[in-house]
C-alpha cells in the first residue's frame, strides 16, 4: 500500500492505493482515505466508497463508504515531552468473524459521534500502551521484541482495554524513514496502514 497527502484539503488528508505510482482517486489501486479534523487531532479512516453527501453527484449504485477506524490523539500524558496518548476506535466483529459494516448517513452516526456520545455497541475501542521510565536511559520505553531499534515519538503499541498484553499494531522506527508495521486480527492491513500514516500528520496539540 501507499500513501500520498492531498495538497489543496483544507484538513489532513491522505489517499490510500494499491498502486505506488497512480495515487488519484480514479486509480483502480484506490482503496481508502485518512482524513483529519482541522486540529490534526482527529482521524477518521474510510474505504473507497461515495461520500453520502455527494450522492447526488455519484451513480445511485455506488455504495455508501464504510468507516473502518477513528484514532484520536490527545495531549502527551506525562507532560510537555512524554508520549502520546491515542485512542482507535474500530467496527467490532459479528458471530461469523466479520467486520460489522458501519456506512454513516450523517454526522451522528459517525465512529467519533458514537464514541463520543458513548454509544460503543458494535465498536472496538483500542488504547496504546503506556511506556515505563527507565532511569538507565531517561526516556520512556516499550518492548517491542526487536522489531523497534530506535527511539520516536511515532513509536506505539495499541491494545484493547480489556487486554493490554494483546498487541494489536505496533510500529517504530528501525531507520531515520523506515518504519516496521506489525498487526493482527481483528484490524485489516487497511485500517492497521491508516492508523501509523495518522501518526506522521503534524499534531499541534500533542506535541
Amino acid at each position: 500500500m501507499s500513501g500520498r497527502k492531498r495538497k489543496k484539503s483544507k484538513t489532513s488528508n491522505y489517499l490510500i492505493s494499491l498502486d505506488p505510482i497512480d495515487l488519484s482517486r480514479d486509480g483502480d489501486g484506490f482503496i481508502g482515505k485518512v482524513r483529519s479534523n482541522m486540529l490534526g487531532t482527529r482521524f477518521t479512516v474510510f474505504d473507497n466508497g461515495a461520500n453520502p453527501e455527494k450522492k447526488p453527484f455519484v451513480p445511485e449504485s455506488a455504495p455508501i463508504r464504510q468507516e473502518l477506524a477513528a484514532i484520536c490523539y490527545e495531549t502527551n500524558v506525562l507532560g510537555f515531552r512524554g508520549p502520546r496518548k491515542m485512542t482507535v476506535i474500530i467496527p467490532g466483529m459479528n458471530a461469523d468473524n466479520e467486520r460489522i459494516s458501519i456506512r454513516p448517513k450523517n454526522e451522528h452516526e459517525t465512529l467519533l459521534s458514537r464514541f463520543q456520545n458513548g454509544n460503543l455497541q458494535n465498536l472496538l475501542v483500542l488504547q496504546n500502551k503506556v511506556p515505563a521510565w527507565n532511569e538507565q536511559t531517561q526516556s520512556y520505553v516499550l518492548n517491542f521484541h526487536g522489531r523497534v531499534t530506535q527511539a520516536s515519538v511515532k513509536n506505539f503499541q495499541i491494545v484493547p482495554d480489556h487486554d493490554p498484553e494483546y498487541i494489536m499494531l505496533q510500529f517504530g522506527r528501525v531507520a531515520p524513514d523506515v518504519f516496521t508495521m506489525d498487526y493482527r486480527a481483528p484490524l485489516c492491513a487497511l485500517q492497521a496502514f491508516a492508523v501509523c500514516l495518522s501518526s506522521f500528520d503534524g499534531k499541534l496539540a500533542c506535541e
